[in-house]
């Protein structure tokens, strides 16, 4: 199993992080977030829109797209619900995740953290920090009502997902502090068994 990979990206850290949950060996092809020059040669016929992470299988075949590869590697495992209504509610969150947060803080997070740009983008981003307090309320709301995890009692796919960019938020100067119950609920993601680091 191969996994095209960025160490910087929080998507392709939740391909890292239940890879290793679910203790699968693999070979990591790191590609660089900034210069995308080398992608249609690496990724073309791989994964049509040259992103990562994109996962190849050992029969060849492959997947993209951060949330499908974790539903996939966690298919089968403890951290995907046997209920049918609460495998919906794990989709609900990844869906909540790539269209609600991640487009509003991982946006907020490249220009300021990585590209060291926000001066040049402030129009840019004073929507992005909008929309990712607006996004990060609905989740303190959740969280707020005495849930340790997102979906039941369990640690799941959900956690990973979401945890990915929040726990970074603060790169894309979001102010988790206001948010006390995603913070205690990060600080219990981080403290799971197995748990990687975004560097790791």
């Amino acid at each position: 199993m191969r996994l095209y990979n960025s160490q910087l990206s929080g998507n392709c850290w939740k391909a890292r992080q239940i890879l290793a949950h679910r203790g699968i060996d693999y070979e990591r092809v790191e590609l660089d977030v900034f210069d995308r020059s080398d992608r249609p040669e690496i990724l073309g016929g791989k994964n049509p829109a040259l992103r990562v992470p994109t996962l190849e299988l050992d029969d060849g075949e492959c997947l993209a797209e951060s949330n499908a590869i974790l539903w996939y590697l966690a298919d089968g495992s403890e951290y995907l619900p046997d209920a049918p209504l609460s495998r919906a509610r794990v989709l609900q969150w990844m869906f909540f995740e790539q269209y609600e947060l991640e487009p509003a803080i991982a946006t907020a997070r490249f220009l300021i953290a990585l590209m060291d740009a926000k001066e040049q983008h402030l129009d840019q981003l004073e929507p992005k920090w909008r929309a990712g307090n607006r996004a990060l309320g609905f989740l303190e709301s959740h969280l707020a009502t005495g849930r340790e995890w997102l979906v039941g009692d369990a640690y799941s796919a959900a956690d990973i997902s979401i945890y990915a960019y929040t726990h970074v938020a603060e790169e894309g100067e979001f102010d988790l502090s206001q948010y006390p119950s995603v913070e205690t609920w990060v600080d219990r993601v981080t403290a799971v068994p197995g748990h990687v680091a975004m560097s790791d």
